[in-house]
């Protein structure tokens, strides 16, 4: 496998046409004192516009993001960027971390040096870990897939062959999201790979509730009550995502407003609803991962990853079970707060379990260092 270092260097021309644009843009109207009930809020949108164009400085994300050890390895017809920075411990653990959508790899920037030196983040030098976090295909620096059925398990596949690349023979998962299904694929698949998988989404694999299986809980019902209640009032992103994604990318890829609101909704309304996204998320950060996906231009393939989802053939059966040693922690996010009778369905080595007391569905980026500390812990009982 060939793997090479990588600078990330935006062309200027691209800058100045995402100025252009912002400039130009064609704002809609709204209903009059609707908030975020419609959707992206047009008084926030113009804010985070102006902003996004006359002060917020790429080229210090940019510097930022190079501080890093960035790579880009070939794997198969893919490049695949990559993270990769060694633990200052005596024996780290190789810790592979994956972000979700609408992420990217910059959501775990502020975490890397919590877990490579933790001994000058209050921590123990003997919790270091290598970290690396590579952006999905489709996503960020890597390539972009244009033939059809690059689905999550097929992401898995391709991980695996990129820690393997790097000489890793076993090695840990943290994931959420979308990241959290390809390493549940990846532990499904390779459990002699995987050391152990902390999760914060146990909501993949989705358990099986035919007749072979033991009826629910009540506490299960009441999960699925709040699961219905979601995907009816916020699912509208994931029904477009998993159908006709290309009709949607036409706005998005053309629009840097569309995407930073198609996007920036999100953070808010997964992180707190009906609060101030800035309580948790600066402006800088919010608009280094959107301008992330405007000048890589992969709305469009980020997106496909739904469809793929959508209509990939390959199915678990009602009694596949994850068997890797697994840690689970919850944000306060209800839809992924499942109850443990409905996740030890399908993972049947939860060595331990965290409901956090705050925090959404970006907790890498909201709270590092809490997540830091747990993966720290979890991870402690492999060493």
């Amino acid at each position: 496998m060939q793997i090479e270092p990588f600078t990330i260097s935006v062309l200027e021309e691209v800058l100045d046409d995402l100025k252009m644009r912002l400039e130009r843009t064609r704002w809609p109207d709204e209903v009059e004192q609707s908030g975020w009930r419609y959707g992206a809020n047009l008084t926030y949108m113009k804010e985070l516009a102006e902003y996004w164009r006359t002060k917020f400085d790429w080229r210090a994300q940019e510097k930022r993001i190079n501080s890093f050890a960035n790579y880009r390895a070939l794997i198969g017809d893919l490049h695949i960027h990559f993270v990769h920075e060694r633990g200052k411990g005596s024996n780290p653990i190789p810790l592979l971390i994956t972000h979700g959508w609408p992420s990217s790899f910059a959501e775990m920037l502020e975490l890397i040096p919590l877990l490579t030196d933790p001994a000058n983040h209050g921590g123990k030098a003997s919790d270091s870990f290598d970290v690396i976090v590579p952006s999905v295909p489709g996503y960020g620096f890597s390539d972009r897939p244009l033939q059809a059925g690059m689905t999550r398990w097929r992401v898995a596949e391709i991980w695996a062959k990129l820690m393997e690349g790097l000489s890793y023979e076993k090695f840990g998962l943290q994931a959420n999201d979308i990241g959290a299904v390809i390493s549940g694929w990846l532990a499904f698949d390779h459990p002699e790979k995987v050391i152990g998988l902390h999760t914060m989404m146990p909501t993949f694999p989705p358990p099986s509730f035919d007749e072979t299986q033991p009826p629910m809980t009540d506490a299960e019902k009441i999960f699925k009550v709040v699961v219905d209640a979601w995907d009816q009032e916020e699912g509208g992103y994931d029904a477009i995502q998993r159908t006709r994604p290309q009709t949607l990318a036409y706005g998005l890829n053309d629009s840097p407003v569309a995407l930073m609101a198609w996007i920036v909704e999100k953070w808010r309304a997964w992180t707190d609803p009906n609060g101030n996204v800035e309580d948790y998320f600066s402006k800088d950060e919010l608009l280094t991962n959107v301008t992330i996906y405007w000048v890589t231009q992969t709305a469009n393939s980020s997106m496909r990853s739904y469809f793929e989802r959508a209509h990939d053939t390959r199915k678990l059966k009602p009694d596949d079970k994850i068997r890797v040693p697994t840690g689970v922690a919850l944000t306060t996010e209800a839809v992924e707060r499942a109850p443990r009778a409905w996740v030890e369905r399908r993972y049947v080595d939860i060595r331990r379990w965290t409901e956090f007391s705050s925090g959404g569905h970006f907790f890498a980026a909201e709270n590092p260092e809490v997540l830091a500390i747990e993966i720290r812990e979890f991870f402690r009982q492999f060493r």
